[in-house]
């Protein structure tokens, strides 16, 4: 069972989950719950699964001021429940990040992530001084799109060929919360734009 000293060090906490930055000493434990949860995150998310590549990916989310991780953790374990990070972060006028996240099969479904995306995003729009974040999602990815839906973020834009991914480029929803929104609860289960998955 790994230690979970970082516990102390969570920059918000709701009912069920705190969220914390990543730590090196992560390494073990994320990459054995990554390794477990190949099936729960393919096709659409490939975290590492070895100590070297944790490592590198780890690094730059805690060292790159351009991006910042958070390790979403259940609060009376400590165990890790998956993670979300903010990527591209612009700062002036801008003031944008676009997110990427993932649940660890374990924690699919208990509603660990939609508390853990709302303590992320109010971080953001607080201490980090954000005013838009982005999520670009994979229309087949439901699970995704539903979490993002729940967390206020509304439907933008569609995307061709955004990310490459597995492969190939990969069609992309944009979907998108300002600080504004999220004050006033705008946002969420609408789509406002119809028909833009294709499907």
């Amino acid at each position: 069972m790994p230690e979970h000293s970082a516990t102390a060090a969570y920059l918000a906490t709701g009912p069920q989950v705190g969220v914390r930055p990543y730590a090196y000493g992560d390494s073990e434990e994320f990459t054995a719950l990554a390794a477990g949860s190949t099936e729960h995150h393919r096709p659409w998310l490939f975290p590492p699964v070895t100590a070297k590549t944790y490592a590198a990916y780890a690094g730059r989310l805690i060292e790159d001021p351009t991006k910042a991780g958070f390790l979403v953790c259940m609060r009376e374990s400590g165990r890790i429940a998956g993670f979300i990070n903010i990527n591209n972060i612009v700062e002036g006028g801008f003031l944008s990040g676009a997110i990427g996240y993932g649940a660890f099969a374990h924690a699919a479904g208990r509603g660990l992530m939609s508390e853990g995306l709302g303590l992320v995003v109010r971080h953001a729009f607080g201490p980090l001084g954000l005013h838009r974040l982005e999520a670009n999602i994979q229309p087949g990815n439901t699970a995704s799109l539903a979490l993002v839906r729940r967390a206020g973020f509304r439907l933008e834009g569609f995307s061709p060929d955004f990310l490459f991914i597995d492969g190939a480029w990969r069609d992309h929803e944009r979907w998108a919360i300002t600080d504004e929104m999220r004050r006033r609860g705008l946002g969420g289960a609408q789509r406002d734009l119809e028909g833009l998955s294709g499907t």
